[in-house]
């Protein structure tokens, strides 16, 4: 025989097996997996088997990797059996796991095989516990076709469902009027049980016992002939009631067994959380919450949406008769569409057997801020539409103010600049100068110095630079997470999302509310129950109706909320790229705001070089009026002194005529200078100190 998969490949059929698919044409036929016998009862204590039958359907399949589920409380797994099998090659032995419920099956048929009821295995289980047993293979499980490309057939399984219970009353017969059916759960943690003999008359005495082993046998010690007992706040749990009697011949009876389930206990505390937060613009925010129940486990959620204040209305005009009531729900929850306000949701969590536990979280609705319409332009707290030419208008101007100041600014600075490099000093300061100059020939070289030193203050400074661094039974619809919702007609449309089960089939349905038309695509989820589906063409313009659905073999889940799509036509061209109106507007946007930004940025830079430079002249203009006001404080001491060594060295009858014009002279050379000088700098005294006229 021939194989076409060989050992290593086989080995390498477990869980990180790489499966290639190539295309994504649906599969019209494929493997089915069933069981045989798929129902039936059974006693608690004894056995059942029931063999995994394989159906390829027409199919040439030559590897699998089966999971089988089952109740780990009411089975418990004997042995997996192989000895009569199709498999001829086991890549794994047969495992189970009686805590968890679940086998696995891995192996290959060398050659392939193409059957209607090949038998993969048997199972052999033990009856533990009463109630309904549900067995089926999982949908993570895979069957190979024998192509070579280990492409995945498998489309799908039937489990069985097997009925648990007690062995038939053998001895008095028990009823229950608190606890009436020994398969479900109640909340009542007080049971009542009430017994009849068998035969219909009288015994001596009967003897029983309650405990959580569903076939044992009471003691020989007659607890009375009362016909009734009554068990008070027992723990959550599942127990067992055995009794038998004692005859008048003083022989004890047969056992009866009942069985009853106890659960009084909600379920655990759980939160809601609302995506994308609590606080939202998004008019159907998403609601996912999640628990768990110790016993008897989960049966359903319900949901209430409490408005504590709407936009435009009070909490008086609330009527009674218009309060939300519960109703059923599932996580992720996406809600219809809310008004602006504020609302309290409150999920209830019921448990099998009748629990519930609340929890509340409270969202608001608001309005954003800026909202996108299309074509329109902008629209601000759903108050009012800014036009796009509007827009574009008021960026417009402000680029041409930003522009305007940047202009001030520069010529300011440059002009500032400028008179710092030429030493342009005001032209009050030169007036002062050319007069020092004048009276400079007048008396000695003492004002050349000081001239000298306030030239020296006027030496331009070396620029300094800018530092660089310084700049399940159920089916669940499926969830949808991401979907490409603003595009254009010429865009491929793609939607992803999530689902519970793994490698489920997703049915999508897209309706073009312009034509009426519904197109209908499939795909598949990963193992982690993620899925995405692409579009092969361009959708035409108009409004789409998206929704979803999940399908296990012939079961379809209910379907997914609406969500409502927009195509709109395509604005501009470039080769192969395409571009949206409302994208082109956001682009223009963007570049504007950039442009005024730059501007902004620009005429602070500028100014903020100006005051600098500015304040650099200003000092340097001080410090040359500083030197001039030196310079005629000292004109004035010398003036001073020669006037005086006149007047001591000339009597007033040898003073000649020219010798008076040359006192006047003096005279009005004093006053103008004093008038220069007053008292602002440095007194005659100091200044005629020798210590100070070596200073300067």
């Amino acid at each position: 025989m021939k194989f076409n998969l060989s050992l290593s490949v086989f080995a390498g059929l477990s869980i990180g097996t790489c499966v290639v698919f190539f295309g994504t044409l649906p599969i019209t036929h494929g493997a089915s997996l069933f069981l045989s016998p798929d129902d039936g009862s059974f006693t608690v204590q004894n056995t059942l088997t029931t063999a995994v039958i394989l159906d390829t359907e027409g199919e040439s399949v030559n590897a699998f990797e089966l999971f089988i589920k089952f109740p780990p409380d009411k089975l418990q797994v004997v042995s997996p059996s192989t000895g009569q099998s199709i498999v001829g090659v086991w890549v794994d032995q047969p495992t189970f796991n009686n805590q968890t419920g679940r086998i696995e099956f891995k192996g290959g048929v060398p050659g392939g095989i193409v059957t209607d009821r090949g038998v993969i295995a048997s199972i052999t289980f033990r009856a533990k516990g009463v109630g309904e047993a549900i067995v089926r293979p999982t949908e993570d499980s895979r069957i190979f076709r024998n192509d070579g490309k280990a492409t995945d057939v498998f489309k799908g399984a039937k489990g069985g469902s097997f009925l648990l219970r007690l062995p038939a009353p053998q001895g008095p017969l028990v009823f229950s009027e608190t606890h009436p059916d020994q398969s479900k759960w109640y909340l009542n943690s007080s049971v009542s049980l009430e017994w009849t003999n068998e035969s219909g008359t009288l015994a001596r005495g009967y003897s029983y016992i309650l405990n959580n082993n569903p076939i044992d046998v009471p003691d020989d010690i007659p607890e009375g002939t009362q016909t009734s007992v009554i068990y008070r706040d027992l723990p959550d749990g599942r127990y067992y009631f055995h009794i038998k009697s004692l005859s008048n011949e003083g022989l004890w009876g047969r056992v009866t067994h009942y069985a009853f389930k106890i659960d009084a206990s909600p379920p655990a505390e759980f939160r809601i959380a609302a995506l994308p937060k609590a606080k939202t613009s998004r008019r159907q925010p998403i609601l996912q919450f999640q628990t768990t129940d110790a016993e008897s486990g989960l049966d359903h959620y319900e949901m209430k949406v409490i408005p504590l204040r709407r936009q435009g209305e009070v909490l008086a005009s609330l009527k009674e008769e218009s309060q939300p009531i519960f109703f059923e729900a599932q996580s992720p929850y996406l809600t219809s569409p809310l008004f602006l306000g504020s609302y309290d949701v409150i999920v209830r969590a019921y448990d099998v057997a009748g629990n519930y536990r609340d929890s509340a979280e409270r969202i608001r609705i608001v309005s954003a801020l800026f909202r996108s319409i299309g074509d329109e332009g902008l629209e601000v707290k759903e108050l009012v539409v800014i036009p796009w030419m509007g827009i574009w208008s008021s960026f417009a101007l402000l680029i041409f103010l930003a522009g305007y100041l940047v202009f001030v600014i520069r010529r300011s600075h440059k002009k500032t600049a400028k008179q710092q490099e030429t030493k342009d000093l005001p032209d009050y300061v030169r007036e002062k100068i050319d007069e020092l100059n004048k009276y400079r020939s007048k008396y000695g070289t003492l004002i050349a110095l000081l001239l000298a030193f306030a030239a020296l203050s006027l030496i331009p400074m070396a620029p300094r630079t800018a530092n660089a661094s310084e700049d399940i039974l159920r089916l669940a619809p499926p969830l949808v997470t991401s979907m490409a919702k603003d595009i254009s007609n010429e865009e491929i449309f793609y939607v992803g999302g999530r689902v519970e089960a793994p490698r489920a089939d997703v049915v999508l349905y897209l309706q073009n509310l312009n034509t009426g038309e519904t197109i209908s695509q499939a795909t598949v989820s990963n193992e982690r129950g993620e899925w995405f589906y692409r579009h092969n063409t361009f959708l035409s313009s108009g409004d789409y109706l998206l929704w979803t659905q999940v399908r296990s073999g012939e079961v379809l889940s209910p379907p997914s909320p609406q969500i409502e799509l927009g195509v709109r036509e395509t604005a501009l061209h470039f080769g192969a790229s395409r571009l949206s109106y409302e994208m082109l507007y956001l682009i223009l946007l963007f570049v504007l705001s950039a442009i005024v930004l730059v501007l902004i940025g620009f005429a602070i830079w500028h100014h903020t070089k100006f005051r600098k430079v500015k304040r650099s002249l200003a000092k340097e203009v001080r410090e040359a009026e500083e030197s001039i006001r030196r310079g005629f404080a000292v004109l004035r001491r010398d003036i001073q002194s020669e006037l005086a060594l006149f007047k001591k060295t000339k009597l007033p009858q040898s003073i000649s005529q020219e010798e008076k014009i040359r006192e006047a002279q003096l005279l009005k050379d004093l006053a103008w200078v004093e008038s220069y000088v007053g008292k602002e700098v440095w007194d005659i005294e100091r200044a005629s100190d020798p210590r100070s006229s070596g200073a300067l």
